[in-house]
């Protein structure tokens, strides 16, 4: 059987993945390039059409289409806002310029919608994402738990994303260790030191499973959703993580509203934007 091929491109706050995919999922090459530094609108398409035309030379046979899964707010292919590391991303028309420069299919939509980075929020309903009018909405990380809170990074305050993101975890682990930065410390160590019972370590933990289960707890009593999907590399920690989390987001939601939920970890792992971005490649 003649197979069809797809490629990924996930846009996150310090790198561009790029991968080729088959119609079975297989993810067959991949690489990265990073994005750490300030780029200018022009450098990132730069970038996106580079990893595309790379991508594009790997793949057994000619690629059926592109899915970028881009941070912003995305409707019918334009960005209308790009998230706060991506600025200068404002009503541009991405899809139709990598597709000019490409040849190719192209389709984009919000990164968290193909599973992509940081404190975002994917609804899926009748099996189909949902985005809101006009795709503006589903702006999850981007809920207030804390009145006048911390600053989030894209500059509004008391947002689950300043509280309950894996940066924000470091943040808080730093600050109990008192001092004013260091680069050894990663959510990884800090789960690490965590089961080593370090006592900062369980404290930042438990405050960020606080936070994180008080979100999805304003989620589920909304919604009473069937199924909690959480991602992320620390989701990758252990069985302890999700277990955590749930227990707290039971005692904090409405019985009646999450008798028929489950909370569970992902299980593509850092694959998952790739994987969800080629996915969408495959529906154009």
């Amino acid at each position: 059987m003649k197979r069809s091929y797809a490629i990924g491109i996930d846009i996150g706050g310090s790198s561009l993945k790029c991968g080729v995919v088959d119609d079975g999922g297989k993810l067959l090459y991949s690489f990265r390039f990073p994005i750490d530094q300030t780029y200018t609108q022009g450098e990132i398409m730069a970038l996106i059409i580079a990893a595309v035309r790379k991508c594009a030379a790997q793949a057994p046979a000619k690629v059926a289409g592109v899915g970028i899964g881009f941070p912003g707010i995305i409707d019918n292919n334009i960005v209308i806002g790009g998230a706060d590391n991506l600025p200068d991303f404002i009503d541009v028309e991405l899809g139709n310029i990598i597709t000019a420069s490409t040849h190719l299919n192209v389709t984009v939509d919000n990164d968290v919608n193909m599973m992509g980075t940081g404190v975002g929020g994917s609804l899926i309903i009748n099996g189909q994402p949902y985005g809101g009018y006009k795709n503006r909405g589903a702006e999850m990380g981007h809920t207030t738990i804390s009145h006048g809170g911390k600053r989030c990074a894209c500059g509004a305050l008391g947002w689950l994303e300043a509280y309950a993101s894996v940066k924000a975890l470091v943040s808080r682990y730093t600050e109990l260790h008192r001092v004013s930065y260091s680069d050894e410390f990663t959510g990884q160590l800090i789960v690490k030191n965590y089961l080593a019972a370090e006592p900062q370590a369980i404290t930042a933990m438990h405050e960020h499973f606080d936070y994180l289960s008080s979100g999805i707890a304003g989620f589920v009593n909304i919604f009473s959703s069937q199924k909690v999907v959480i991602g992320g590399g620390i989701c990758e920690a252990g069985s302890f993580y999700i277990k955590e989390i749930g227990n707290r987001v039971k005692l904090k939601t409405i019985p009646v509203s999450s008798n028929h939920t489950s909370i569970v970890a992902a299980k593509l792992g850092n694959q998952a934007g790739l994987l969800g971005c080629a996915a969408k490649a495959f529906m154009i």
